[in-house]
């Protein structure tokens, strides 16, 4: 079964919500792909979370693209901001990019988004295989949030 933003948000609803506002926070996050070699490479990135998905969308043959082509597996952690304050945690999501070429899809994104070439990128959306969250607690504790496809959100707790 394929877990997409929507099918996520339905079944974590309060860890969804503040994941998006994480992410709403700020424009630009860091994606890790895979390069040929296996190696990780983390480059820029803008997310959006519309009609229940989760979209990336990149520049024509990004080198990202082409890693998401070759190997559609990422990892996506939201901007933490100026400082060391991270209001409402570190949040990150893990997953597959599958690409999208339908015309009425991309343009339905292209519409909302208004990308800065609309005849020419990469549109991804994406299937969820983790998402986590790690927050302090009462200034105490350290909470790690870890939500996986089929499986009830798990959180522990360390001091």
């Amino acid at each position: 079964m394929s877990w997409n933003w929507e099918a996520f948000a339905a079944a974590e609803s309060d860890l969804a919500e503040t994941v998006e506002k994480r992410f709403g926070a700020f424009t630009h996050h860091t994606l890790a792909t895979l390069r040929k070699d296996g190696s990780p490479r983390t480059t820029g990135m803008e997310v959006r979370f519309l009609n229940g998905e989760l979209w990336l969308g990149m520049m024509p043959n990004s080198l990202k693209a082409l890693d998401l082509r070759r190997d559609p597996r990422f990892a996506l952690q939201a901007n933490h901001g100026p400082g060391s304050e991270m209001a409402d945690g570190d949040v990150r999501i893990a997953g597959r990019a599958v690409e999208v070429r339908d015309p009425e899809v991309v343009a339905l994104y292209t519409e909302a988004v208004h990308p800065p070439d609309p005849d020419a990128f990469h549109l991804f959306r994406t299937e969820l295989t983790e998402v986590v969250r790690t927050s302090i607690e009462d200034g105490t504790y350290l909470a790690v949030e870890v939500w996986k496809p089929g499986a009830p959100l798990k959180k522990t707790r360390r001091a």
